[in-house]
């Protein structure tokens, strides 16, 4: 909280605008043994980015109590589906696009599903982000929809 506040002051002694960044983390897809995601950098790649409006963390029914609960106090809005998480997420990520709430969406996952979200939100003008677990992890047709592309835990 204290970074991300101390990085907008900083913006706006730099006199530059905040952005408004949407952050959609598909849970079952990154938050896997595999890739050790520490959801602290997550949160931390979108505060680099701006102004955090939406921040959510996309789970199934099988996630554990410890996970929600770590998530909710890193900040994070738990939502929680029966279905598919990746069509929830999917939806919501249109609707910030389509009602102007965000200037930034950022996608952290490694599915393919998410390109035409991202396709869409920079035909509006919003700026994209698409944000992997790991070169392991990393989709390329994700990134190339992107205008930008993060590596947790390394380069873009």
């Amino acid at each position: 909280m204290v970074g991300g506040l101390r990085r907008a002051i900083e913006r706006f002694r730099r006199n530059e605008s905040v952005k408004r960044v949407g952050l959609l983390v598909d849970g079952p897809n990154v938050l896997r043994d595999e890739f050790d995601v520490d959801l602290d950098d997550v949160r931390a790649v979108g505060l680099d980015a701006g102004t955090l409006v939406t921040t959510r963390l996309y789970l199934d029914e099988h996630a554990t109590p410890g996970l929600i609960q770590a998530a909710e106090a890193r900040g994070f809005e738990v939502i929680i589906t029966s279905g598919d998480v990746d069509v929830k997420l999917a939806i919501d990520a249109t609707e910030l696009v389509y009602t102007d709430a965000i200037d930034t969406i950022m996608i952290v996952s490694r599915d393919t599903d998410f390109k035409p979200v991202l396709e869409k939100a920079a035909k509006r003008g919003i700026h994209t982000v698409a944000v992997a677990p790991g070169t392991y992890g990393r989709s390329d047709a994700l990134r190339n929809a992107a205008q930008e592309a993060i590596l947790l835990g390394g380069d873009t």
